[in-house]
């Protein structure tokens, strides 16, 4: 059997939205199998309207207890103030039990973020959500520099180390660039081929 990720996210507008769509192009270039699912969202929709929240998004919502079925886990979620998302948080507050019984101890973990600006805490909440998988005993896969476009300095554009990411815009209208979609399906395709070493 294939190895099977879960790309779990929360996107507002979109953005974390493409990008888990390209890490799941990666992971399946790669041979794994590729699910893609979001968080609930907590915002009452007459707000999430008024705030242009794009809520025709078709990933299912995943619930906590699967995340024990997959072999590994990728997390995303737009920055808030240099943290993660209310609606991750608390999608990931209801993980009690499975850490409480080590049901996630072995599998791979890797994250991915969104910010309005450049050095707006892109690298606090990757580190933020690797800290939760950390916390469940999971390996977590970084974004190596083997991948040219984090070195990539004559345009505005996301990527660090610790996971892939993009830059909105202030006011969220920047769309993902080709070369952090680029960088989104190449740490797709690393994480999935770390995790088919240590599932093998």
């Amino acid at each position: 059997m294939s190895a099977r990720i879960l790309i779990l996210y929360y996107s507002s507008y979109g953005h974390i939205e493409t990008m888990a769509y390209a890490i799941a192009k990666g992971i399946e270039s790669s041979g794994a199998t590729a699910v893609v699912k979001r968080v609930p969202e907590t915002v009452p929709e007459e707000i999430a309207r008024k705030n242009h929240f794009k809520l025709d998004q078709t990933a299912q919502i995943a619930t906590p207890g699967e995340l024990a079925d997959y072999d590994g886990i990728i997390l995303g979620t737009g920055t808030r103030f240099g943290r993660i998302s209310s609606q991750m948080a608390s999608f990931l507050d209801q993980t009690g039990g499975l850490w409480a019984k080590g049901a996630l101890i072995g599998k791979v973990g890797g994250a991915f973020t969104s910010t309005g600006t450049q050095h707006a805490g892109q690298e606090m909440t990757l580190m933020s959500l690797i800290t939760n998988l950390m916390h469940y005993g999971m390996t977590i896969a970084s974004f190596p520099f083997t991948f040219a476009g984090l070195s990539e300095i004559n345009e505005v554009t996301g990527g660090t180390p610790y996971g892939a990411s993009t830059i909105a815009g202030p006011d969220g209208s920047r769309a993902v660039s080709q070369n952090e979609l680029n960088g989104a399906e190449f740490f797709g395709k690393h994480v999935a081929e770390i995790t088919k070493k240590l599932s093998a």
